[in-house]
Order: C-alpha cells, then structure tokens, then sequence
C-alpha cells in the first residue's frame, strides 16, 4: 500500500535529520507532516527500518533480537571521553582496533527498498565491505563480514547492535574464530555504534535522498560510486582531512 511506504519513507527522513528523536517526537512530526498515523504503528515502522534514538534512554528496543541467542557485553566504553560536560565523542587510536557492522534501510523512488549491510572501522571511518540485499535475509550481516575478512586483516573488536543477524551463532563463530574480541550495543542504544550510523546518515544525506534510484542496478551502481568516492575521494575533517581509506591502507601497509 502507498500510503504505508510513503509514511516510512518520511520516518527514514525525520530520523535522519534528527537521530536524537525517539518513537514519540517522530509521531508528533509525522502529525504535523499531515499524516494520520498512531504510536504503536510508529513503533512498528521503526521496528521495520532497524532505527531508535540516537541516545541513550530506556525505551522499547527496535532491532529485532532473538531471545535464544547470547548477547556479549559493550567493550567500547574506553573509547568514549568527555568533550565538555555533557557532551562525549569517541576516539579509537589506530585503524584495524574496532569494526562495527549495521544493517540500513534504502528507499528507491519507484516505492521498492532495499537493506544495506555494511563494515566501517572506527578509526578511519573506512567503509571495508558492504552488501545490498532485497531481504533482511540471515546471511547478510555474515556475509559482509566474510568479505571484509577476506580483504584485511582481522580487527581486535566488532561491535554490531543485538539484532538477531549479529547474536546468530554463524557470525558469533566467524568472530571466535579469527579471535576478534565480540561488542554489543546495550539494549537500545544505537549511540554505542555511533560511527556507522554517522555514515549512513551521510549516505543518505548526500545520495540516497537526492538521487532518483528507479531500478535494483541504478541503486547498486549510484551507491558503488558514492562508497569510491567517500572512501578514496572524500576529506574527512576528523582524519585532519585526509581521505578514509587511505588511512586505512597506510595503516595496515606499515603494519604489514
């Protein structure tokens, strides 16, 4: 139904430009927006993007876990440090230290959507693997992973959310077995995985919202183009200007 997808296309948008936003504020813009919707329908529809609050505050959790499945606890709490009273940013020293992987949602103009699953690491906010799909399927997450560990060498941490992609046993075993150190958001706090959700709302802002994606390939080759060029292309102001992936690949060069 149009109606449906037009509502969670306009969430996507709301929580892209205000992250900080939980399910009550983006009720209250969709309102304002003209749209007749209820809470619980709001609530559902974040459910289905994969998104809360960009922080941290007790709420119903929106990444779909899976109650059998261990959840491991945060291991990125050393990185965090106080910027000012209230505010804190997060700094890890060298590349190749922390990944974290996440799954988005993206819209195409003709009403489909797609998920994006992707592999960033902390340092250089290098994008090392990603993967569209056309379903939230189990292998996604997986699937990213391998490739990023096809091409680098493991990392000491991967932090994901606990969404049932990253507690299943497949990608739990993949990160015993190259000894990578496992991390978990705390239950309904997209900020402890702060540095992909960054990045996707760049993709979003500066592609996906802007661009007129018709088909499955347009997608797949405007988003192909847009990673080159963020990757090798882009400055990024918190790397002193340098481009992502050439940091990356310094790092791992020297370390060889």
């Amino acid at each position: 139904s149009s109606i449906n997808l037009k509502i969670l296309n306009q969430i996507d948008e709301i929580y892209v430009d205000n992250p900080d936003y939980g399910y009550r504020m983006i009720h209250q813009q969709l309102l304002e927006d003209g749209y007749t919707i209820g809470n619980n329908r709001v609530l559902k529809y974040m459910s289905m993007l994969g998104i809360q609050a960009l922080y941290p505050h007790k709420k119903r959790n929106t990444s779909i876990k899976n109650s059998t499945h261990p959840v491991y606890p945060y291991l990125l709490g050393e990185y965090w440090y106080k910027t000012g009273q209230k505010t804190k940013a997060v700094k890890v020293n060298t590349p190749n230290e922390v990944w974290s992987g996440d799954i988005t949602y993206l819209r195409m103009n003709n009403g489909s959507f797609m998920h994006l699953a992707a592999v960033i690491d902390w340092n250089s906010r290098a994008i090392l693997a990603y993967r569209i799909s056309n379903s939230m399927d189990a292998t996604l997450a997986t699937d990213v992973l391998k490739m990023a560990l096809d091409k680098y060498p493991a990392p000491k941490i991967f932090n994901s959310d606990q969404g049932s992609q990253y507690t299943s046993h497949e990608h739990v075993q993949i990160l015993k077995n190259n000894d990578i150190k496992i991390s978990m958001n705390g239950k309904g706090r997209s900020i402890d995985n702060i540095i992909i959700e960054r990045f996707f709302r760049t993709l979003k802002q500066s592609n996906i919202y802007i661009s007129d994606y018709q088909t499955i390939k347009e997608l797949k080759e405007g988003i192909k183009a847009f990673m080159y060029k963020y990757n090798f292309k882009r400055f990024h102001s918190s790397l002193n200007y340098q481009k992502p992936m050439n940091v990356y690949l310094g790092f791992i060069q020297k370390t060889a």
